[in-house]
Formats: structure tokens, sequence, C-alpha cells
């Protein structure tokens, strides 16, 4: 449920992202161009189109991976107020990611050798979390996601596309950040798996979080969304 109509917690103004090929004559793109959107806390947001329109990149821009050609992304912080993520020092930026702010990328990138269940405990584990309750967190998750027990203690770079990126994306909800940004979050994934995403969209947003989802699949991310912006 959508928690406030009138402070918004993300404001996108006038966005754009270029990249210069250095191996293509020095040739610039600008998959990003003149962007603006505004995110209530709560909400769905969601982005679609087909491949290569700068989905991703505005996920990056707003997770500050990529740094903003021009054009603004204000925040609306529970601890710094209202900033400027295309300004503020790397310092705060990596506060944000440890404190509000969640990112799940297409792809599982976890180090070799550490178990399904580490992986899923480590956000616990940095926000303070005992180890024993954030282990029985962890497993309650594993099994949340339809992974199997046996796996738990291997590592997920042996599992399947599918099983990896559903460890993904238990990895990114767990925390409970303030705002979580999902960058394909149904790719790979059978249709039983793609109702395990739907609901942990919509159980975030029940505890508050705010989610903004990039995707192709509007089939299927759409039934939960609040608002939709097509590129």
């Amino acid at each position: 449920m959508v928690t406030s109509m009138t402070t918004p917690i993300v404001e996108v103004r006038d966005l754009n992202k270029s990249f210069v090929l250095h191996l293509i004559d020095g040739r610039t793109i600008s998959p990003v161009q003149s962007m603006s959107f505004t995110v209530f806390p709560g909400q769905h947001f969601l982005i679609w189109g087909r491949s290569g329109v700068g989905k991703t990149s505005v996920l990056k821009c707003i997770y500050r991976t990529y740094i903003s050609t021009s054009g603004s992304i204000l925040y609306h912080s529970a601890h710094h107020g209202v900033i400027d993520m295309t300004t503020i020092p790397e310092r705060v930026v990596l506060q944000l990611r440890e404190q509000e702010i969640g990112y799940c990328s297409q792809f599982l990138k976890v180090l070799p050798r550490v178990s399904a269940l580490d992986i899923m405990t480590e956000p616990l584990r940095r926000m303070g979390m005992d180890k024993e309750q954030a282990r029985e967190q962890g497993s309650a998750w594993l099994t949340r996601l339809r992974i199997a027990p046996h796996l738990w203690q291997a590592s997920p770079v042996t599992f399947s596309g599918g099983e990896q990126q559903r460890i993904n994306l238990g990895r990114a909800f767990i925390g409970k950040p303030r705002l979580l940004l999902l960058d394909e979050p149904t790719a790979s994934l059978d249709s039983g798996s793609k109702q395990i995403v739907l609901d942990l969209i919509h159980d975030a947003k029940a505890h508050g979080t705010t989610v903004v989802t990039v995707s192709h699949d509007i089939d299927t991310l759409s039934t939960l969304a609040d608002q939709q912006l097509a590129l």
C-alpha cells in the first residue's frame, strides 16, 4: 500500500546519461535522455521497454553506480534529508547502500566457496543481527525461495540460473531496505518462480519498502505496479 502521495521518495529531473565508446572511434551514445519521473513511498514503480533503451542505466544512476551526465536525482533520505544522488560524496553513497538503498542486478555475483546460507545471512549480519538468528531467518528465506535444503551449504556458483537469481533476489529483499532497485527480476525464471518475485514485491511494499523495477516483462510485473513508465 502507498503510504504517502504528498512527499516523494525519489524525484528524477531531466536526467541524461551518455557513454563514450573509446573502442569504436570515441563515438558517444546517450541511452538516457531528458528523463523525469517521481516515485512515492511504498510504491512499486515499473519502468519497462525493450532491451537497449536505457532501463538499467537509469537504475545505476539512482544507485550511483553510474554518474549522471546531467540532471538531478533527488532522494528523500531517512538519515540525510533531501540529497542529490548525482553530486553527493562517495562516503554518503556507501552509507546509503548500507542503511537505506538496495540493488539487485540480473546476475548473482558472489565469492566462490561461500555457502548459499551465508550469502543470504550476510545482509542481516552486516546490520548487526546475531549469527544464530540470522541463520534462522536465512533458512526460512531459502525455503521460501524454493532452494532445496541439501544446497544450503553449497556455493551458488554451482546452481542453475534460476536458482542463482532467486538467491540474488532473496539477498536483496531480506534486509528490508527503504528503497529497492530491481533489474529484470523475472529474467530466466519459470512461472512458479515469477510468482515468488511478485510475492516478495507485495510483502516488501506492505512493510513500507519502495520498489523501482526495470523490466521488459510487463505482463508479469504490471499486476503490482502503482505507476508505469514506458521507454
